[in-house]
């Protein structure tokens, strides 16, 4: 991940205190590119200046919006906060981002049947459970086999965007597919325990210290398992991870290829489209923020938007000449 011995300590000390390996991927890489934009000079060597003058070039040069420069700032905090102790200012003088924030891209029901009839085998399961539950696509490949409750026709999302836990609803038509998935899970299980090396799937580390056994039970191994088995790199152990995410990325694209759709279709697109397709259902507003997840309202209100500047609600003037 990281390329010298310093980002290497950063990251050492990120893993030592737990943090989320996507969430040392970011920060390595923000810290990596603000030493860069620098010269290459040592965050030892810098201090708030250069940090405000990084923030801004985010801002007004990259034109990125605030969730990147938002990244960015918690990246920097981190390093001089924790790793330099040399904290920084909370009220640094740096130039916002102010790009808006685009419109997302829905596809209508007659378009998601159309990739999902066009989605690989493999990955059909992990795509319908997209767009079925509106997951993110991290959640949806993290999921063990536990987190399904089929008396409650449910999916429990645990530690989802910004540590939060959620129940999301589970289409009944995808229940027999999930229990064959299962058993698919199963099996690969019953041939790793007959490898001496295998040492169970990655639990959180409060799970591990607490039920160390558990890491050889079916309800704690990914729902969607990978294929192969590899090495955490936290533990050096061999387990089996959960599939990659880039494989179901390839896949929706190849779908909506095969569908001729022409929108920029992506996992997240799915999620965009439950959020809509549930307004258009009937569903309030609230129902929907709580199965997206969303903790501000305002940000489930988008999909308003959508469905306010669609033609649904306004007619044209247009119109009225015919």
């Amino acid at each position: 991940m990281a390329e010298s011995p310093f980002l290497d300590f950063v990251c050492d000390v990120m893993y030592k205190r737990r943090y989320a390996k996507r969430t040392i991927e970011s920060y390595s890489r923000w810290i990596k590119r603000f030493i860069n934009f620098h010269g290459q000079r040592h965050p030892r060597q810098m201090g708030e200046n250069e940090v405000i003058a990084f923030l801004n070039h985010i801002s007004t040069v990259k034109k990125s919006a605030g969730n990147t420069q938002a990244n960015a700032l918690n990246a920097l905090v981190f390093l001089y906060r924790e790793i330099l102790e040399a904290p920084l200012s909370i009220d640094m003088k740096y130039i916002r981002s102010s790009r808006q924030q685009k419109l997302p891209i829905v596809l209508t029901q007659f378009e998601v049947q159309g990739l999902l009839s066009c989605v690989s085998p493999t990955y059909k399961l992990a795509v319908s459970l997209l767009y079925g539950s509106g997951l993110r696509l991290m959640e949806c490949v993290r999921l063990r086999v536990a987190d399904i409750d089929f008396d409650y026709k449910s999916v429990r999302i645990w530690n989802g965007k910004g540590g939060k836990h959620r129940v999301v609803t589970l289409a009944e038509e995808l229940i027999p597919k999930i229990r064959q998935q299962i058993v698919v899970v199963q099996q690969y299980l019953e041939s790793d325990l007959e490898n001496p090396k295998y040492s169970g799937v990655w639990l959180p580390h409060r799970l591990r210290e607490k039920n160390p056994a558990a890491c050889e039970s079916l309800g704690w191994h990914y729902l969607f398992p990978s294929r192969t088995l590899s090495i955490d790199p936290e533990t050096k152990l061999l387990r089996r991870h959960h599939v990659n995410e880039s494989s179901v990325q390839k896949a929706v694209k190849f779908a909506a290829r095969e569908a001729t759709i022409e929108k920029n279709v992506s996992p997240h697109t799915l999620r965009h489209s439950f959020a809509t397709h549930l307004l258009l259902s009937g569903a309030d507003i609230r129902t929907v923020q709580d199965q997206l997840g969303h903790a501000d309202l305002r940000t489930t209100q988008i999909y308003t938007h959508i469905l306010q500047r669609g033609g649904n609600s306004v007619i044209s003037p247009l119109s009225r000449l015919y």
